[in-house]
């Protein structure tokens, strides 16, 4: 394990900043979560999310631009898109994850705690 340095310090917020970056917004881990399980086309993945289709292309379009998503256009009549994650986005895998995990526990504290409701 790394020491705690001002440069060291400095680095994880870099990083961290970095992260929060290309996975800002309320949308993009929502999106990238439901794309583990497996590709979608576009109006599916809409209503899977509950997002409008200006929003999801918007985001969509930025995973795209971070190599997290892949977009691929079928040839069906009409013509349809399907999104699938690429080997880069499985890499956040272990965060999406520690998120949902942590996501769970912070839930069942903050309905069942005690001081929740008598503060």
């Amino acid at each position: 394990m790394e020491n705690h340095t001002a440069e060291s310090c400095a680095k994880s917020r870099l990083a961290i900043q970095d992260t929060l970056e290309v996975l800002n917004g309320k949308w993009k881990l929502l999106i990238l979560i439901t794309l583990q399980h497996r590709p979608y086309r576009f109006k599916e993945l809409a209503r899977e999310i509950g997002i409008t289709p200006r929003m999801l292309s918007k985001e969509l379009q930025e995973l795209e631009e971070h190599q997290l998503i892949s977009r691929t256009v079928l040839q069906t009549k009409p013509v349809s898109v399907q999104y699938a994650i690429t080997p880069h986005g499985t890499t956040l895998d272990e965060v999406l994850g520690a998120l949902r995990n942590w996501g769970l526990k912070h839930r069942w504290k903050i309905i069942t705690a005690p001081e929740a409701v008598n503060p």
